[in-house]
Parts: structure tokens; C-alpha cells; sequence
């Protein structure tokens, strides 16, 4: 039996170059690299390969005929990419992310007209256009220094660095790998790399983390797979490389790996591991290019990459909206993710999805919420990551958007009473989709009824993040059911997104009759002294002189108070205390103060802002 390393080279890196050869990536050794780069360890770009794919996959179509660029504008298109302006590590970054996204005007005479055309620097909806390749250990020469930096794996699409991968030993901490690659994107290290960079992942045999440009370690997530099957990462993790692969893997710093490596595959198919299944689902060519086209945002500088969760839900509504009933009108549904897991960002990455989805034809979105404050952090999120929005201001206004066709419009649900009442309008496309913010709430009385006869083959998608009650759950049926992966508090705590409440039923005796009360209070105040209690029974006997409601916030109060005393007090920890009234939270208050055991402050909100709420406080 061949001997078992442990090191970070046979364990983690060598698997993974292995597993990346088999999804599509060529191998390049550093020094095949480096003369792609022009022999220049500042510069991380594979320019001749870059050079080669931008002539092979930009075309002119003109008068019925295509037309290639021109050398010159090939060569423009490449100094663009690498000239953008260091704006910081973030903002240089979504500059990049931009022209890879949107590509680049250049201007090229045909037949004597000259006119603009149209660049792209990834065939980002056809993987298998792209040229996928793969360098061990590149080194990087670092900012102002002689120095270099080397991070372990390098991942190009078209010559450009679109992945970092730093791998550890099973025995090492994948946090170092963490801490490593955010170290490596300090501005005295090797930034340059990142700039054009959407996923970084740390990895070892037993543990795999993701994020994206300039995300805080505390950020990293874990990628939890719902679609890919163990039988397809198998084939994929045990399928021989051939001779010529072998060659290229197999070189500089791998050269003595070969015969240890053939002798374990001499031996049979290896287990997978969760290296294997995180390489195998972010960084396949299709998985890869779809997250970094469709699910990587910026949101007040900050870059962000979807969540599995954000990733599969999206995907999953897609596919239900292209399905159509015998009316003509498209299914809909219910998103369900708890609370602070990223519910907003998923309503941007479904309408950036619907957007650039080729067929769905002139999609126009609709954001609907009930209160104003939603509407504007809506809006603010949106207006954040660069989608351009226009708010309805009143229900004239609502209905001048949707004459006029606008792509984003973010409204409050009243609004649609009185654009009926107003301008008696209907717009019946089914390519108008309307995201309900908190559905469960806002979406089953008179306001939805006129909104849907305004909009009667809308496609209706509702988010909420309320744990739902069983007549709730029945109303499902009123969007369309309940669209998977739901995305409950249990899997959110689970995955570090939230955290846990944890909850502990109290009674609190609020019977007068003596007997009880003897009882009662010996059991709260065991352990104390004489002089406590009476201390404490002078404070409890105050309940019998107050009416009948206020003995309820008395006791209760008297209970908190103890309980607080007894358990968290001098911990650190505060409470806080929700009450029914801001009457009630000042009655707690006073008698919080004259127990005199805890000190405790009133906070009243500001009036709710709900459709149909109009008081402005007593």
C-alpha cells in the first residue's frame, strides 16, 4: 500500500489541480505562464492568450456580412483592461467588473463608415466559447517591492484571473487560508491580482470557505450544494489524467509527486471530500461564470457573491416563471428566507436575473411594499448595487411609470386604490413581475385585490421572512406555493447568517390570596436573608394597592426585575422589554424605578407606517 502524506501538496493542492484538469481547465506551469505574461511577474495578465481570445470571439455584423476587429482595437481592449485607474482595491475592482461585464466601445471604419462597436471580453452566456486555464504557485510580484507573493492556485477565464485558491493541510485551520488571501489583497502585497478577481476560496481536505474581492474574513461563507450529485463529483475527482496532463501538472515544485500520485491511482477510486465538492460547485465553467455574471453585486463599495441559499432560490423562480397556465399568465410563489439572510439582495439578484435572462423579453419589475420605510430601504438597496429605479410618488404617478414601460418602479401597495380610482388603468402583460415585500402581511386584503385588477397577468413572486402560521401557509396558493429552497431560522442559525433565540416560558403568580403568595414569594426569594425579604415583601406588597391592571404590570415587573437580578445582572448582558402600549412601557418603567433592583430606559418607535395605520401617537 502506497505510504499516506499529509502534507498541503499532496492533500489539498495536488487533488485540486487534478479535479480543476477534469472540469475544463488547461494546465499551464508557471513558466508557461509567465511568457503569456510577457515575462513580467507585475503583470497578471495572460495577454498572448487574452490577445488570441478577444480576435476569436468579438465579431462585426454589418450589411449581412461579419467582420473581425482590427488588430489595433484588440490591442486598445487590453490596455483598457489593464489601465484602469487605481481607485483602491473595492472601486478598481467594480471598474474591472464593469468592463467584463458590459464590455468596451471601439470604433472601427467598415467600408468607409465608421462607427461604434461593441467588445466583450467573456462570452459570459456560452461558457464553452471562453478558454479556461490553470497555474500552480503564481508568483506575483508585490507593490513596491522586489518581493513576491505566490498564492497556490490561479484560476483564468480568457488570460484573466477570475479565482484564487489558497490551499492548507487537513491538520491546519482553513481560517489561515482565510487570513492569508485577505492578506494578500493589502495594498503592500499583490492587489493587482484581485482587481480582476469575483471568487477567492480557502480549502483544505475537510473544510472549503468563499467569498469575493475585499470581503472580511468574519463574511466568508460555506457553500452548501442542493443540486449537484455525489456520483457526478466522483467521476469527476477520480477520472485519470492523461500523459500530457500529467506532464504539465507534474513540474517545478510537483515534480517528485508523480510516482506517489500513480501509485493511489493504481489503487482505485478515492473518497470525495468537501475540497472536492466546493471546487467541483463554484468553480466548473458554467457555475463559475454564472455567479459572477448574474449573482455578484456592489453595494455602497462593498462586492458581494450570493449565498447558496440566494443562488438556488433565484435559479428555482426563474424556471417557475417561464411556465405558463391555460390564461397565458406565468407561475409565481412564495420566497420564504428568514429574517437577515439577505432577503433584499435576493429581490436584486432575481430582477438583475430576469433582466439578462434572453427569454424573458422586456421584463418590467414592480417592488411593492406597504410601508414607507421598506419602500425606501428597497429602493436604497437597489439604487445601491446600480440598478436604476424610479419610485411612484402617487397613484398618478404609479400609473405614468407603467404607461411609459419603465423597467424598475418600487411603490407602496396604496398607491394602487387610488391610481384606480384615478385613471381606471390596466395593464395586462405577463412580463410584468411583482415582488411583494413581507407578503404575508400586505398581500391578502382590498389594496392587493386592486392591485391585481390593475395588473391582471402580472407574475406575482412574494419574499417574506415571518415565520409563518398554518392559515398563512394556506394562502401560498394565493401566489402560486411555496418556491424552494425555503430558507428557515434553523438553517440560517445553522449556518452562522443569524443568531439563535432561544425561549423560556415563565409564569408569574398574579392570584391575591394569601396562601399563594406565601408561597410564591418563599420560592423567588430562597437564599436571601430576613432583612432582604422583608425588604423585598414591603416592595411586592405595593401590587395590593393598585388596580387591577396595573397589579399585572406590577407582578410582572416585580418578576423581571428578580429574574434579571438573579441571573444576567453584572454579566455585561442587557434585557429589553416589549410592551403592548407606550402607556404600558411607561407604567413598567415607574415601577421598575420604585423596585429599585434594575435601571431600565423607555424607547417608543416612531408611529407605524403600515397601510391603513394613520395614528400619530397619543
Amino acid at each position: 500500500m502506497t505510504s499516506f502524506r499529509t502534507d498541503e501538496k499532496h492533500l489539498s493542492q495536488i487533488p485540486a489541480m487534478q479535479l480543476l484538469a477534469n472540469l475544463g481547465y488547461k494546465l499551464l506551469t508557471p513558466e508557461q505562464a509567465l511568457k503569456e505574461r510577457g515575462g513580467k511577474l507585475g503583470n497578471v495578465l495572460l495577454e498572448g492568450i487574452l490577445h488570441q481570445q478577444l480576435a476569436r470571439l468579438n465579431r462585426i455584423d454589418y450589411k449581412g456580412n461579419s467582420y473581425p476587429f482590427s488588430e489595433a482595437n484588440i490591442h486598445t481592449a487590453i490596455q483598457r483592461l489593464k489601465s484602469v485607474p487605481d481607485d483602491g482595491l473595492r472601486r478598481t475592482n467594480q471598474a474591472i467588473y464593469d468592463l467584463l461585464t458590459l464590455g468596451t466601445a471601439l470604433e472601427q471604419s467598415i467600408d468607409g463608415n465608421s462607427r461604434s462597436y461593441n467588445l466583450n471580453y467573456i462570452d459570459w452566456r456560452h461558457p464553452a466559447n471562453n478558454a479556461f486555464h490553470l497555474v500552480p504557485e503564481f508568483s506575483v510580484q508585490r507593490s513596491r517591492s522586489e518581493e513576491t507573493a505566490r498564492p497556490d492556485l490561479v484560476l483564468f477565464v480568457n488570460g484573466i484571473p477570475l479565482v484564487v485558491i489558497e490551499c492548507k493541510a487537513a491538520n491546519t485551520d482553513v481560517e489561515q487560508a482565510v487570513s492569508q488571501t485577505i492578506r494578500n489583497q493589502h495594498k503592500d502585497y499583490i492587489p493587482q491580482l484581485f482587481t480582476y478577481t469575483q471568487l477567492v476560496m480557502a480549502v483544505n481536505k475537510n473544510a472549503a470557505k468563499y467569498a469575493t474581492t475585499g470581503t472580511e474574513a468574519k463574511f466568508w461563507s460555506i457553500w452548501k450544494e442542493l443540486e449537484d450529485k455525489d456520483d457526478d463529483i466522483m467521476a469527476a475527482v477520480n477520472t485519470p489524467l492523461n500523459d500530457e496532463q500529467k506532464s504539465l501538472l507534474f513540474t517545478g515544485d510537483f515534480a517528485g509527486s508523480r510516482r506517489h500520485c500513480d501509485d493511489l491511482e493504481k489503487e482505485g477510486s478515492r473518497q470525495i471530500t468537501e475540497q472536492d465538492k466546493s471546487i467541483f460547485s463554484l468553480c466548473r465553467p458554467e457555475r463559475l461564470l454564472d455567479l459572477a455574471y448574474r449573482f455578484t453585486l456592489f453595494e455602497h463599495g462593498d462586492k458581494k457573491i450570493a449565498r447558496y441559499q440566494q443562488y438556488f432560490v433565484v435559479r428555482s423562480t426563474l424556471n417557475r416563471v417561464k411556465q405558463f397556465d391555460g390564461e397565458g399568465k406565468r407561475s409565481g410563489g412564495v420566497i420564504w428566507h428568514t429574517q437577515g439572510s439577505g432577503k433584499s439582495l435576493t429581490m436584486v439578484m432575481l430582477a438583475r436575473s430576469l433582466a439578462l435572462d434572453p427569454e424573458i423579453s422586456s421584463p418590467r419589475i414592480l417592488l411593492v411594499t406597504d410601508r414607507i420605510d421598506l419602500d425606501d430601504q428597497l429602493g436604497n438597496t437597489f439604487a445601491a448595487c446600480d440598478l436604476s429605479r424610479e419610485r411612484a410618488t402617487s397613484g398618478s404617478n404609479l400609473v405614468t411609470h407603467l404607461k411609459n414601460k419603465v423597467g424598475i418602479v418600487t411603490t407602496l401597495i396604496h398607491k394602487f386604490d387610488k391610481a384606480r380610482i384615478a385613471k381606471k388603468f390596466v395593464d395586462d402583460s405577463p412580463d410584468i413581475f411583482v415582488l411583494a415585500d413581507e407578503s404575508h402581511r400586505s398581500q391578502y386584503g382590498p389594496l392587493s385585490a386592486k392591485m391585481r385588477r390593475m395588473l391582471p397577468n402580472s407574475c406575482y413572486i412574494g419574499f417574506t421572512g415571518t415565520p409563518l402560521t398554518k392559515k398563512e401557509k394556506n394562502t401560498f396558493a394565493k401566489f402560486g406555493g411555496l418556491i424552494k429552497p425555503h430558507y428557515p431560522n434553523r438553517q440560517a442559525v445553522e449556518d452562522g447568517a443569524v443568531l439563535p433565540l432561544l425561549y423560556e416560558g415563565r409564569l408569574v403568580e398574579m392570584r391575591q390570596d394569601k396562601q399563594a403568595i406565601d408561597k410564591w414569594f418563599d420560592r423567588q426569594t430562597s437564599g436571601l436573608s430576613n432583612q432582604q425579604k422583608a425588604d423585598l415583601k414591603r416592595k411586592y406588597a405595593r401590587a395590593e394597592e393598585l388596580s387591577q391592571a396595573d397589579q399585572v404590570i406590577y407582578m410582572q415587573a416585580f418578576d423581571i426585575s428578580k429574574h434579571y437580578q438573579d441571573t444576567w445582572q453584572g454579566t455585561g448582558f442587557k434585557a429589553q422589554l416589549v410592551t403592548p402600549s407606550k402607556s404600558a412601557a411607561i407604567r413598567y418603567q415607574e415601577y421598575l424605578q420604585e423596585l429599585g433592583m434594575v435601571t431600565s430606559a423607555v424607547v417608543i418607535s416612531s408611529p407605524d407606517t403600515r397601510v391603513g395605520h394613520e395614528e400619530v401617537g397619543e
